[in-house]
């Protein structure tokens, strides 16, 4: 079995803090990317949950597909506000992806000069090679579900610079 890794970084005109808000609240998880419900226990051992928004139903329902409430399960490894968050990640709105298993995925934040941040996504991707495939995103359309962790990034950095995701 042979491990894939993805990194992603970028580079946020934002405050550790906010940064850190983003990806743990749920009042800011639905507003960018795919608009899932975090809901997550911030410490050791701690569930994972991710939930589909109103708003991502309507939308797989437009494109002719149904999503579950549950889309996302795992459980935290490490939570160090706000700083760093790894935790584990199992996609289950695929039945395939969800037989691939659970992957880590963890969430660096380091604050730079200039009141920027930059987050790294660091995505370990062993024996999930369907998920793999998905987060790289490519030249997917994210209004297909589409897009993976480059679009998600950048909509985050969009909604945390003006306010507004970037199909907003």
């Amino acid at each position: 079995m042979s491990t894939t890794t993805q990194v992603y970084k970028v580079y946020i005109k934002a405050t550790p803090e906010a940064i850190w808000d983003a990806i743990t609240k749920p009042e800011w998880t639905e507003r960018y990317g795919y608009t899932g419900l975090v809901d997550v226990d911030l410490k050791p051992g701690g569930a994972l949950k991710i939930r589909s928004s109103e708003e991502m139903r309507r939308s797989a329902e437009a494109n002719g597909y149904g999503v579950p409430e549950l889309i996302i399960d795992g459980e935290v490894i490490e939570a160090d506000a706000p700083r760093k968050l790894v935790t584990t990640w199992r996609m289950l709105m695929d039945p395939t992806m969800a037989e691939e298993g659970f992957t880590t995925l963890t969430h660096e934040i380091a604050e730079l000069q200039g009141g920027y941040c930059s987050l790294t996504l660091i995505h370990d991707l062993t024996g999930a090679p369907g998920l793999a495939a998905m987060v790289a995103g490519g030249d997917a359309d994210p209004n297909q579900g589409g897009g993976g962790w480059p679009w998600v990034l950048s909509d985050l950095k969009s909604l945390l610079e003006t306010g507004k995701p970037l199909a907003g």
